[in-house]
């Protein structure tokens, strides 16, 4: 014998609403039963719109430029002491141009990528002028070695994109940039401080990066070398 939760008149057993007041009849036994049928999430998927490059080039572009120009107007305004927001316009300068190509000019050349960032150092760098005291540091140090990395990281993606790559060819390479970008890093900085373009420290990095090559090049000859460099270390 049953009776209806809702007004308490009896139920016939196989009544599934009361004659009543028409509340639905359940079996407490079947409760569960239905609650775990019941899911508590939505069946549909929400899908969130995704967010394309060109929205958050833009993002980027007005925080690198809002940031140049409330620094510039604090510059000109409160903090007068000298031309310290220069350096903040170059910083966005370089920060743009460094994600330009990956969020928003996606099909740039990466030797015209690197061009520019090499464009955004120097720029940077002149800025900085505006706050010392002499200024021929830029012309006979800053360009000569914001060139000298541009032109070697160019050097070395393009025998990393055009000749043979693998991993023992790439570190060829690498080593072989690196001992060429200390030695020309050691006689630029020789030449602006003391005139004098010889070779110290350099010297120890271009004998150890020609070590490395020798043993690169040797592996590279050798067939069985090769072969087994892979098998130790899995590439």
């Amino acid at each position: 014998m049953s009776y209806c939760v809702n007004c308490g008149v009896e139920l016939d057993a196989s009544a599934k609403n009361c004659p009543l007041c028409n509340t639905p009849v359940l079996n407490p036994n079947e409760i569960g039963k239905v609650l775990e049928s019941q899911s508590p999430f939505p069946k549909e998927k929400g899908q969130v719109e995704t967010v394309k490059r060109k929205d958050i080039g833009i993002l980027l572009s007005m925080v690198t430029l809002s940031t140049a120009v409330v620094c510039g107007i604090l510059n000109a305004f409160v903090f007068r002491d000298n031309l310290w927001s220069l350096v903040v316009l170059g910083a966005c300068v370089i920060l743009w141009v460094f994600f330009e190509p990956i969020i928003i000019f996606t099909k740039q050349s990466v030797y015209l990528s690197i061009l520019y960032d090499g464009a955004a150092v120097c720029f940077l760098l002149y800025m900085i002028t505006f706050l010392a005291d002499d200024s021929a540091w830029f012309a006979e140090l800053a360009i000569p070695l914001v060139v000298l990395v541009t032109v070697m990281t160019e050097v070395f993606i393009l025998c990393v994109r055009r000749l043979p790559r693998s991993f023992v060819t790439v570190s060829l390479y690498f080593f072989t940039a690196a001992g060429l970008l200390c030695m020309g890093i050691e006689l630029l900085v020789g030449r602006y401080v003391n005139r004098n373009m010889s070779l110290s420290w350099s010297a120890v990095v271009l004998t150890v990066c020609g070590v490395l090559d020798i043993a690169l090049i040797t592996i590279l000859s050798s067939r069985r070398l090769r072969n087994s460099m892979r098998k130790r270390l899995h590439f």
